[in-house]
């Protein structure tokens, strides 16, 4: 549970779709985006980030994705990078988000990456942990991670177990994966169409990462199962200013996994 008090508010945008955004704090926006899988949201993601960066003098930003948490869930729609990225930005002007940080992990990270190339007059700085969309699908699909989630995710059968094994696939450690985390995340899994997953078409931003000039602060587990660790390079290589932390024995999950450390780090990096 976190201290801070955390409220909620949903803003209907074009195509008449919800989107859901809580949030907790006062200060400079800083907004977390979540990744992909059954039953995320954004405060099941970083529910253990929330009081130390409201702490911090942050107001925390947690909005749902399209297809996730309690934002609208449509079905019969091919779920592109664009459609998140347009719809998250539609949602956080009406919030009255101007400019923010943003901290993306594995599709949050995607997006947060889109936003810094379409919509840089928003951006401040990127957190990134493990971020997906550079690399072409099919390398994302060979992932034992993904290949597993988009198995088992939609069939009828899917049950508690099912969720609490996708979820332990997150992290090296099985420790981190509470019963409430599962029954949480469990509770948006039913609500979730299989074109949640089955019709993701992210494309591949890796040409474009040159053009982000804000400052990059990025995590990589060394065990992720789901992205690639040689996607480290491509932001060394290509950016102006990035700098990664790598963890061994730590999975997708580093904000979970290594939390103390995250947050610390995270926060120095917001100070300049």
């Amino acid at each position: 549970m976190t201290r801070a008090i955390v409220t909620r508010k949903v803003h209907q945008i074009s195509g008449g779709y919800d989107i859901c955004i809580q949030e907790a704090g006062s200060g400079p926006a800083v907004v977390f985006l979540h990744g992909s899988g059954p039953g995320a949201s954004g405060l099941s993601n970083f529910r253990q980030s929330v009081d130390a960066f409201v702490d911090a003098g942050y107001r925390v930003i947690l909005p749902d994705l399209i297809g996730y948490g309690a934002s609208s869930k449509p079905e019969g729609i091919d779920y592109t990078l664009h459609l998140f990225t347009d719809t998250i930005v539609e949602a956080l002007k009406a919030h009255g988000i101007e400019k923010a940080t943003l901290i993306g992990n594995s599709l949050g990270g995607g997006v947060a990456i889109q936003m810094g190339l379409d919509h840089a007059d928003m951006v401040d700085r990127l957190i990134l942990m493990s971020p997906g969309c550079i690399e072409e699908l099919p390398i994302y699909f060979a992932m034992p991670g993904i290949a597993n989630m988009k198995s088992t995710f939609g069939s009828p059968e899917f049950g508690p177990a099912d969720q609490r094994r996708l979820a332990e696939s997150l992290v090296f450690d099985p420790v981190h994966i509470t019963d409430q985390l599962v029954a949480e995340r469990f509770e948006v899994a039913k609500t979730q169409p299989k074109d949640v997953l089955a019709r993701m078409k992210t494309h591949n931003l890796r040409p474009r990462l040159g053009e982000l000039k804000m400052p990059i602060l990025g995590f990589w587990g060394f065990n992720d199962t789901f992205m690639p660790l040689t996607g480290i390079n491509y932001f060394l290589e290509d950016c102006e200013d990035a700098r990664f932390i790598t963890f061994n024995k730590v999975g997708h999950w580093v904000q979970v996994e290594r939390t103390e450390e995250f947050n610390r780090y995270s926060l120095e990096f917001l100070r300049g």
